[in-house]
């Protein structure tokens, strides 16, 4: 964890992943991050794989450096202290419906009232328009975007086998949180920004593959040639499976002479970056029928010798064991006072001359409650009176 967000109170109602891993990246950041969770917590508690009785990984992965305070919004009681936390904090972050979070009694105007200078950001399926109104799932986004059928498999669509446009759209979140951050910084005056994870994911797609349509008229279809090549895949080598990215003529270059193919070094559909493009199945051909002569280990010490962009292909298992992430402590081991020693994977940011310090691992369900309602000014009568409302001390 670093200090560059050290002093900002983030009050974080968001739940499952989106919001959460937002938030968890303002924690390794240094923000103070108050998790108001139901009395039955963030349902992604229950996500297996986890201990008997404990919570499960995934939430484990996505709530460190936060702390836990459970809240019953039903309860007028609660929702009162929910509003006294929101005036000592700088940010709000929820990924309810607007209609939700209004019933509740928590939308913009509501939360702006307890604290004018607030940066409100929300998170939801669609934003605004016909579905506005309706819920939505990563899965339901890899559909609608044109991630599934991007991913597809010989014409059929398939899910990328993560929670994709849940982070996705989770970053665009904890950028838009400091983006207004940064905006009151400058003006004093608080925000309401919204961040729908369809067209978070939408943007995010289009940037190459909008194609010939960013044009008017048309230039061609929507699309990246590039990455729709059929030959654009994972090559077998003599004992497993390996990426391999010449990109630039110098790289093209490098391999043809690599593979006893220099007549091709000079060929006008290598050396024209246009023609390249336009003739990028047959040199990725080309690569799918040298790369089995080789080993994995003996194609990445020749290619990474010659300067050209490649990589094995690593499954999950593989990362755990991996030399580089080794050398730059990706896996922590991490004690935990309820769930006992865990593997941690640490923020991917370096801040030069800073010193990081230890994660905070995710809370227990209302962990800190009664601490956080002393600091926010409540009486011990008042928070005696709270647990009645649903707040765990």
């Amino acid at each position: 964890m670093f200090d560059l967000l050290k002093g900002v109170r983030v009050v974080d109602l968001s739940t499952i992943v989106l919001g959460p891993y937002a938030t968890r990246m303002l924690g390794d950041f240094g923000a103070e991050i108050i998790k108001v969770e139901p009395p039955a917590g963030d349902l992604f508690r229950a996500a297996r794989p986890g201990r008997p009785g404990g919570d499960g990984a995934g939430f484990l992965n996505a709530n460190r450096n936060k702390r836990s305070l459970v809240l019953d919004l039903a309860r007028p009681e609660a929702r009162t202290a929910l509003l006294r936390l929101v005036a000592t904090a700088d940010v709000f972050v929820h990924n309810m419906l607007p209609a939700s979070a209004d019933r509740l009694g928590i939308g913009y105007e509501a939360i702006r009232a307890a604290r004018p200078d607030i940066v409100y950001c929300s998170a939801r399926g669609f934003g605004g328009g016909e579905l506005g109104n309706d819920p939505a799932y990563d899965d339901c986004i890899q559909a609608a975007s044109g991630m599934a059928a991007l991913n597809h498999v010989a014409g059929e669509p398939r899910f990328v086998p993560t929670i994709l446009c849940d982070k996705v759209a989770g970053l665009h979140l904890a950028f838009a949180v400091a983006a207004g951050l940064a905006a009151r910084a400058r003006t004093g005056a608080g925000c309401c920004i919204d961040t729908p994870m369809y067209e978070a994911m939408v943007s995010f797609l289009m940037v190459e593959q909008l194609g010939g349509e960013s044009f008017d008229p048309p230039r061609g279809p929507t699309g990246y040639g590039r990455l729709s090549s059929p030959h654009r895949r994972p090559y077998a080598t003599r004992d497993g499976h390996i990426a391999v990215m010449p990109y630039t003529l110098g790289h093209w270059r490098q391999y043809f002479e690599m593979v006893g193919r220099a007549d091709l070094a000079d060929d006008p559909r290598v050396t024209d970056a246009e023609q390249r493009g336009a003739n990028i199945d047959m040199l990725y051909e080309i690569i799918a029928l040298e790369s089995p002569v080789r080993t994995t280990a003996e194609w990445i010490v020749a290619l990474r010798a010659a300067g050209i962009p490649c990589a094995p292909v690593n499954t999950m298992d593989d990362l755990l064991a991996d030399p580089h992430l080794a050398s730059v402590g990706m896996f922590r081991p991490l004690d935990h006072p309820q769930e006992g020693r865990l593997r941690s994977v640490r923020s991917p940011f370096l801040v030069r001359g800073q010193e990081e310090s230890p994660d905070r691992p995710a809370p227990a369900l209302g962990a800190d409650g009664d601490r956080i309602l002393q600091e926010i000014g409540l009486t011990p009568e008042e928070r005696r009176a709270l647990p009645q409302a649903g707040v765990r001390a």
